[in-house]
């Protein structure tokens, strides 16, 4: 399997630190060698970073840890391989285009058949299943909503029924962002933070390192963190529910969950 980690804020954010808990776990403290990747939002822009190797080992990702490339929105991805060869083309986040806007996604799990599922407009570029997936996603929101919907709770619901519908071939634990919302769904392991005023410290699990919030924030920051597991020690995260979806916008957490048509606003 792999490990997910994303960033939602509501002013432009580095994710130096939660990144330099996730990268001992590519290779060091955890068995995700196959390659990792990150997506920085910058406007309508997406800084895109990839490397087959481990990240645990990768002087790209030393280079990152200490780059504080700000942004509001930010996934990545520590790659186990069990679908497809260990390859450049293999690490994700896997980009699209979709109403002129760069959309990310990156995948955690197992989907057996679903290559055997039809695409349209999108195609893989690579030989993972996960990009498969992403491919028809995005086929069908594209098919369904040529232009964006009025109502953003519509366009949620529409990816929450569909991404219900690739978890049913096996595991999909997915972050999928456009620039402007981050939308992270649970089939087995996901958890988040929000960390607001008043800020304190956190202490890091796989690495040797505590920072103080306080010194680095303003008290109107809101910073919003998703991970496979928890990345800090000292801080209480919170569980997404299997099968259910949170979407994180500026910061907030606004939870979807299947059977309910509403969407409930975590934080």
């Amino acid at each position: 399997m792999c490990e997910l980690l994303g960033m939602s804020a509501n002013v432009p954010t580095d994710i130096c630190f939660s990144f330099s808990g996730l990268m001992p776990r590519g290779g060091r403290t955890g068995p995700h060698k196959d390659g990792w990747g990150i997506a920085f939002y910058e406007g309508k822009g997406c800084r895109t970073f990839h490397d087959p190797a481990p990240a645990a080992d990768s002087e790209l990702a030393r280079l990152l840890q200490r780059l504080p490339i700000k942004s509001r929105n930010v996934i990545s991805h520590i790659r186990q391989a069990t679908h497809g060869q260990v390859s450049l083309e293999n690490t994700h986040p896997f980009l699209r285009e979709l109403w002129g806007r760069s959309w990310a996604f990156a995948h955690n799990g197992k989907l057996p058949g679903v290559k055997k599922w039809p695409l349209g407009f999108y195609r893989p570029i690579g030989t993972t299943d996960s990009e498969h997936a992403f491919c028809w996603l995005l086929d069908a929101i594209r098919r369904r909503f040529p232009r964006p919907p009025a109502r953003r709770a519509t366009l949620w619901r529409f990816i929450l029924e569909h991404v219900q519908e690739l978890n049913k071939l096996g595991t999909f634990n997915m972050l999928m962002s456009d620039g402007r919302e981050l939308f992270a769904f649970c089939s087995t392991h996901l958890s988040w933070i929000s960390r607001r005023a008043p800020f304190g410290e956190a202490k890091l699990v796989d690495a040797d390192m505590t920072v103080d919030f306080a010194e680095l924030t303003t008290p109107d920051d809101v910073v919003t963190v998703v991970a496979t597991r928890p990345l800090t020690s000292n801080e209480v995260w919170t569980t997404i529910p299997p099968g259910s979806m949170v979407v994180l916008d500026r910061g907030e957490v606004y939870g979807l969950e299947p059977g309910q048509r509403g969407v409930r606003r975590w934080t």
